[in-house]
């Protein structure tokens, strides 16, 4: 007998929680007894590319022991669909909605004695990203999941008879790193989220940095789609910072990320002071030492790194633009950041960026601010190339999240741990 039961995923405000009822499925029994209800969670994990769900877990561990020998990728079958949260206008284009099957790699019992379906994934693999691409906003949205869990052939138990599950429901969006980081909201309306590090008194105060994300994770208007979601999930640029491997290098750092009500170089000189004020916060709240505050930003982000350490030439111990805009992408009007600023940008930089960038050109933005900032640094890539595939070149944030860029055998981590203001 195959049952199978749908539930759409709802974001419930800014958590991006997932609400609503299961329908009933096809009334089956386990060994006899009353219909047996399941839930289930999708396991999400951010790739280089964006966040994937990788595999889905459900809450089998009340159902007894199950043999776990008796489990196959065909026990289940995996459905998954995808759509936007906000309309689409008509000639208007989202990219990676879906509506597929999902293919079962793998199915196995975690530790809890959940069943665990692993699914197939990879960089640049379609059907499975949980963010949609709105090409007229240039944004990226979170999308509405809504899976469909359908068993194949009865669960086999240890004590027992067979089971067969009568209906699966639909539980939240899981994904430990993204999960790690708090939610808030500044004063003046700024969202963000927040990684804090372990609270260990002997070890003082930690460092911040600040993760000023690309022009596809700010909000979209005039949707007034504002989720303080997709500067984790759309890439490892924050989730980066939070990982064991840098919390050890800067010995525990904070690690936040705001995200903008528009594009950062649309109006940068405005969000410079409210970005501003989540520091002060910050500095003022949580045990975040002065000297140790660094930035970071790709592209919008990058523009938006340079513009917060001209405006604010005390403030940071280092900086860090990635793929910066400097000069207007339309190659008309005046420059974001003049040279005159450039050149007065006291804050020690290392810029970094791909010689193949075809959406802000090297020459023109990373190459020319190096030029003009005195005494920075520049790590200049060919390609954008990860565990052996090639993504667009505009995509060099990816080393920065892998700490990847070294000059004389240092890397950027461990060059911004040392910087002190």
């Amino acid at each position: 007998m195959s049952t199978s039961v749908t539930r759409r995923t709802v974001l419930a405000g800014g958590a991006g929680a997932a609400i609503g009822l299961a329908l009933p499925g096809v009334a089956a029994h386990a060994g006899g007894n009353h219909p047996t209800s399941v839930s289930f969670t999708l396991d999400a994990t951010t790739l280089d590319g964006g966040e994937q769900v990788t595999s889905v877990t459900l809450d089998t561990r009340r159902l007894g022991s199950i043999d776990p020998a008796g489990l196959t990728p065909g026990t289940f079958t995996v459905h998954a669909k995808a759509t936007s949260p906000i309309p689409i206008a008509s000639g208007d284009q989202i990219f990676s909605e879906y509506d597929l099957d999902r293919t079962v790699t793998a199915a196995r019992l975690d530790r809890h004695g959940n069943i665990v379906l692993e699914l197939s994934h990879a960089e640049g693999q379609p059907g499975g990203g949980t963010l949609g691409y709105i090409l007229s906003r240039g944004r990226n949205v979170r999308l509405d999941l809504v899976y469909t869990i359908t068993q194949n052939t009865p669960i086999v138990r240890r004590h027992g008879s067979p089971m067969t599950i009568s209906r699966f429901v639909q539980a939240g969006l899981s994904n430990p790193e993204v999960d790690a980081f708090s939610y808030h909201v500044s004063g003046s309306g700024m969202k963000y989220r927040l990684f804090s590090p372990d609270h260990s008194p002997r070890h003082g105060r930690r460092p911040l940095i600040v993760w000023l994300h690309g022009g596809g994770e700010g909000a979209s208007l005039p949707d007034d789609y504002y989720d303080n979601e997709t500067t984790l999930r759309a890439n490892r640029g924050a989730l980066g910072f939070a990982t064991p491997q840098a919390q050890r290098i800067f010995s525990g750092a904070y690690v936040v990320a705001p995200q903008s009500t528009s594009y950062w170089m649309e109006d940068g000189p405005r969000f410079a002071p409210l970005i501003r004020e989540i520091i002060r916060d910050l500095v003022r709240r949580e045990r975040v030492d002065p000297d140790r505050i660094y930035v970071v930003g790709c592209s919008n982000g990058g523009y938006m790194s340079l513009e917060m350490t001209s405006t604010y030439p005390d403030l940071f111990a280092a900086s860090v633009p990635i793929c910066g805009v400097v000069e207007p992408l339309s190659g008309e009007g005046p420059p974001l950041i003049t040279d005159a600023e450039l050149a007065q940008i006291r804050t020690p930089t290392w810029l970094v960026t791909s010689r193949d960038d075809d959406t802000v050109p090297p020459e023109t933005n990373t190459i020319h601010a190096h030029d003009l900032i005195p005494g920075s640094l520049v790590s200049l890539y060919d390609h954008v190339v990860w565990d052996g595939y090639q993504f667009p070149g505009h995509w060099s944030w990816i080393y920065v999240a892998r700490n990847d860029p070294s000059l004389n055998g240092t890397h950027i981590w461990q060059w911004m741990a040392r910087c002190r203001r």
